[in-house]
């Protein structure tokens, strides 16, 4: 009987699970619509259900749950819950309580999403011989996960980590959090969104983003339309990686990792961000760090990532013996 543990990835809008083997594999995966549930107990009996259909799936070899965990936005390590979540139906969420009825001799863990996937890299990616790094994610928000002397770092509260609201901007862009010129709204999916019609509105150059929709456009087409050398997705490209890398450069002044690894949907664009933010953290860097810490994409596949996050949560430390 193998055994595997259910990882949970939770996001505004769909929640993926699936069962993973010790070696990170996912072996069976389902969604649910975390956005169908206004109330969040049937929240949490859907989670249920999907991890029993997928533990009962007659196309695998007989399993054993030997563990649930969950990365999702808003999540404390040391309590197991979401915490005044802005972009979920629910501010609280007591995850870990909820599920442990259902499952009261099942190991279940819990933390934010971006923490996950810097456990992941740690235990499956490019950070399996590093002690010290940072993993920042690029998706709908800006998340991360700082790892000092091979241990995540919580903080006293369990919420340490939320460099996507550090303030990139003073008196910027509006945030979701309700602070005003935070990195995410610069650096993130909408926030590139941003870039493009603000230097839409002030520059005449030709481009195929003109007769874009607001509310259509995505970090997608801004890639692709970069690919074929548009001017404007390139400079929004550029002013990205820019303000990223001068955070990075204060990041690395606080944590000096050997590393940090760019994850999620902007980072699949690569060098077209890597690049800028590359230069931009070397130029704000202080001395004593310049040319010592690497910008390096994840190891990590988009796909599977949050999956295979949460998974790693229970992973990390469990002993087959």
């Amino acid at each position: 009987m193998e055994k595997v543990v259910a990882g949970i990835d939770i996001g505004g809008t769909n929640t993926r699970i699936g069962l993973v083997n010790k070696e990170g594999k996912v072996l069976v995966d389902s969604n649910i619509a975390t956005d169908k549930y206004p109330q969040v107990d049937d929240y949490i009996s859907a989670i249920y259900n999907s991890i029993e259909i997928l533990t009962k799936n007659p196309d695998l070899p007989s399993v054993e749950l030997v563990g649930i965990g969950i990365g999702a936005p808003n999540a404390n390590y040391h309590t197991g819950s979401i915490e005044k979540a802005v972009n979920l139906p629910w501010q609280d969420v007591p995850l870990a309580d909820s599920l442990g009825k259902r499952y009261p001799n099942i190991n279940i863990k819990v933390t934010n999403d971006a923490n996950a996937v810097a456990i992941a890299e740690m235990v499956y990616g490019n950070a399996r011989k590093l002690k010290d790094f940072v993993v920042i994610t690029l998706g709908t928000g800006l998340g991360s996960g700082i790892v000092a002397n091979g241990e995540l770092i919580y903080g006293h509260d369990g919420l340490a980590g939320e460099v996507g609201h550090i303030t990139a901007v003073p008196n910027g862009r509006h945030c979701n959090c309700g602070r005003c010129g935070c990195l995410e709204t610069y650096v993130s999916a909408p926030g590139i969104k941003r870039t493009v019609f603000e230097l839409l509105a002030t520059q005449t150059i030709g481009s195929s983003l003109r007769n874009a929709s607001f509310n259509d456009l995505t970090a997608k087409d801004i890639h692709a339309a970069a690919l074929n050398g548009d001017h404007i997705a390139l400079k929004a490209f550029e002013i990205t990686g820019e303000i990223l890398g001068r955070a990075l450069a204060d990041v690395v002044a606080f944590s000096s990792p050997a590393a940090i690894f760019i994850f999620g949907g902007l980072a699949e664009a690569k060098e077209m961000i890597l690049q800028p933010a590359k230069d931009s953290m070397e130029k704000y860097l202080i001395n004593c760090f310049k040319n010592k810490v690497a910008i390096l994409p994840s190891a990590l596949g988009n796909k599977d990532a949050g999956i295979v996050g949460g998974a790693s949560l229970i992973w990390k430390d469990y002993s087959i013996a």
